[in-house]
């Protein structure tokens, strides 16, 4: 009994040290752009210079900066006013596709989940087409509609077609399809029309798949970088995401900010709804 007591405490053992392992190859990135911020350009180029052709050796990283300072910051929160523009243009084009993928996508999911209408499978089966095909496959037709549309070069360029994009109808369609239709039928012979069964109903008590879905787009449209690179060839309206690329290695220490800076909003959107994210997940395995 001992001999199996003491296998099943070595194994919990070999478990717990292959999780630590584990989240510290996870957070050392997250580490490296820390500490990245607190460095000077001099310092980071002699460490992952010669990732960039600046020199000859090894990558190295300290645990520490040897000399901390704050001089990154001042260089990009003050002297360069590019970065302000693209950060309110990625705040321009994404908080409108997101709002929009709710008045757009929660009907659509509704429909599709709970109402019978002709060639209704097709249909769906057509936005899943859609959903897994790449961008680079319909990149030629969404700019011809663009163009048709006289919206390349501005911010509605990537604005309709994220507020019309597929991936969230076909996440928020399987929560709705978990409402009891028990529960709606019960409404109905109380006297509740279909509007208000979807408003008081429908939305309640899908808004984990809502919010859910809308957390994945934000993040999606946040990041970005082929349909900007694409549709706007007016630098002026260029979002965050494109930011970092035209970084080089004479600023690096501007380049750990601007990544630490655009980190935020999505991380700090993710935490927040996180516990919605993890009942999306629950919801996701239920079967009724």
């Amino acid at each position: 009994m001992r001999d199996r007591k003491s296998t099943i405490h070595k194994k919990h053992i070999f478990t717990y040290i292959l999780l630590i392992l584990s989240c510290l190859l996870i957070w050392i990135p997250i580490y490296m752009v820390l500490s990245g911020c607190l460095m000077r350009g001099e310092e980071l180029t002699e460490y992952i210079g010669v990732v960039l052709d600046q020199g000859k050796g090894y990558v190295s990283w300290p645990l520490v900066p040897l000399y901390p300072t704050l001089k990154s910051f001042v260089e990009l929160l003050f002297d360069a006013p590019q970065f302000f523009v693209m950060f309110w243009n990625s705040c321009k084009q994404v908080l409108p596709a997101v709002l929009g993928q709710f008045f757009v996508a929660v009907p659509a999911a509704w429909s599709f989940a709970r109402y019978r209408f002709p060639c209704k499978n097709i249909l769906f089966y057509i936005y899943i087409v859609l959903m897994i095909l790449p961008f680079q496959v319909t990149i030629v037709s969404s700019y011809l509609v663009l163009n048709k549309l006289h919206v390349l070069d501005t911010h509605l360029a990537i604005i309709l077609p994220a507020i019309f994009s597929t991936f969230p109808v076909f996440i928020m369609t399987k929560f709705f399809k978990g409402i009891p239709e028990e529960m709606l039928e019960a409404a109905r012979l109380d006297g509740a029309g279909e509007g208000y069964i979807f408003f008081h109903i429908g939305i309640p008590l899908g808004n984990a798949g809502i919010i859910s879905a809308l957390i994945l787009s934000f993040i999606e449209l946040w990041n970005c970088i082929e349909q900007p690179l694409t549709f706007l060839r007016d630098k002026s309206y260029w979002p965050l995401s494109l930011y970092l690329p035209q970084i080089s290695a004479d600023n690096l220490g501007v380049s750990f900010i601007a990544s630490l800076i655009m980190m935020l909003p999505a991380v700090l959107i993710f935490l927040k709804g996180q516990e919605y994210l993890e009942q999306g997940i629950v919801a996701s395995g239920i079967k009724q």
